[in-house]
């Protein structure tokens, strides 16, 4: 009898190890071998994948999520941060055109100094990540609008500062980023330069949605014609614009929109780090040290005052959304300790976007509207992206320092402090 009484007790203990759910037994290296082949699997299905997997974590997508789902997250996606966008990015551009024919939809192609998916990209990279992908509106337009797709420049240069009493400080250092939109076949369309505003940013992706699918029908002659007037109309628009924003400013006779490079010696890296104000910001005093010399001026055509009002009158284009002031306050930023610091580092974000949007669009863009015209290189993304990083970006692949060293300078460091690769 003492025996039967023991039955049913050990039964239950029994079956309570037996059929205890899989959650309460997962260690964290077996749920991070799990996530693994699950993003594998997944990866390979797209953006279906990605809703895939969104789907059978929701309960685990809170803000910011745990860290392995966070890191599967951003290996599915290919992109850093991804619970905030949820975005899935292609790495190869020849599969991002196959989805683009099968989809009906257009590219949009970023080319940045290091890896979408990792930290420490360029800083526009960076930026983009924390207030054009997160952006509701914006993520909605590419989810919906575009096959996305990434490729990296060449590495971004990183700066370590030790201390000396184990605190260091991490930054990258130059470099820039840009959007190209593509027709299915990989040829460019229109581009966008730098860092944009979040309504900006949408503005010129709705504009080139539209002439992308226009285009789509279209092929030969036709298809030229069309495109050189789109951006015949996009550099009148900019012309008139510049007129009107200046008149409000009581300039009455705005100086011409022409930008003059120095074509005899490798731009500096202060210079080239002049032109993207966001990221100049963050590099700027890093810069000052390596590069103790009066800053060359980026474009002369209006004072840095004068600049400064214009992007007042684009101030509302440059807000950030609610997806990207959390993601903000995930990121945990240094010496913040309360609403007050935390809404004014937000507010000097969104005055410096708003400066890069002005400069973006009536410097840079307005440039690349001209070459489209001319058909100067624009045909081919590669010769197009040389282009623009060689005589937009002031950073060309001719110089593998980037404008960092200076041989007309004395450093005292035994070969300047080069270390070449082996």
């Amino acid at each position: 009898m003492k025996l039967n009484n023991f039955k049913i007790p050990l039964f239950l203990i029994f079956a309570s190890f037996v059929f205890s759910p899989a959650g309460y037994t997962q260690t964290p290296e077996s749920q991070t071998s799990q996530l693994s082949e699950e993003v594998t699997k997944l990866r390979t299905q797209g953006q279906t994948g990605l809703e895939t997997f969104i789907k059978s974590h929701i309960n685990n997508l809170t803000s910011p999520p745990e860290p392995q789902i966070k890191t599967a997250l951003d290996q599915l996606c290919q992109q850093r941060d991804c619970y905030a966008s949820k975005l899935y990015w292609y790495t190869d551009l020849e599969q991002a055109k196959a989805a683009a024919k099968l989809s009906s939809k257009p590219i949009l192609s970023l080319r940045l100094l290091g890896r979408l998916d990792t930290d420490l990209s360029c800083a526009n990279s960076r930026f983009f990540r924390v207030a054009l992908y997160p952006n509701t509106e914006i993520s909605q337009e590419l989810r919906d609008k575009f096959i996305l797709h990434w490729q990296s420049v060449r590495p971004v240069p990183k700066v370590t500062i030790d201390f000396g009493d184990g605190r260091k400080l991490e930054r990258t250092i130059t470099g820039n980023s840009i959007h190209y939109i593509l027709d299915s076949s990989g040829r460019p369309i229109d581009a966008i330069p730098g860092l944009y505003g979040p309504k900006a940013f949408l503005k010129q992706l709705q504009q080139g949605e539209v002439i992308a699918r226009i285009l789509s029908n279209q092929n030969g002659e036709k298809y030229n014609l069309l495109l050189q007037q789109y951006h015949l109309r996009r550099l009148d628009d900019i012309q008139n614009q510049w007129r009107t924003d200046l008149s409000k400013l009581g300039i009455q006779s705005p100086p011409q929109l022409v930008r003059t490079n120095n074509p005899t010696s490798l731009p500096s890296a202060r210079l080239a780090s002049s032109l993207a104000v966001s990221k100049a910001v963050v590099e700027r005093p890093i810069l000052n040290s390596i590069q103790p010399e009066p800053a060359e001026t980026s474009s002369e055509i209006l004072n840095q005052a004068t600049w400064n009002k214009l992007a007042r009158l684009y101030q509302n284009d440059a807000r950030l959304d609610k997806n990207s002031i959390t993601l903000i306050e995930d990121k945990k930023l240094p010496n913040t300790t309360d609403k007050n610091n935390l809404s004014r580092v937000i507010r000097n974000f969104e005055t410096v976007m708003a400066l890069d949007t002005v400069k973006n669009e009536y410097l840079l863009h307005r440039q690349i509207h001209q070459w489209f015209l001319a058909e100067n290189q624009t045909s081919n993304i590669n010769q197009l992206n040389e282009k623009v990083y060689a005589e937009l970006f002031l950073t060309p692949s001719s110089d593998p320092w980037l404008g960092l060293v200076n041989n007309d300078t004395y450093s005292a460091i035994d070969n300047g402090g080069i270390v070449e690769k082996n």
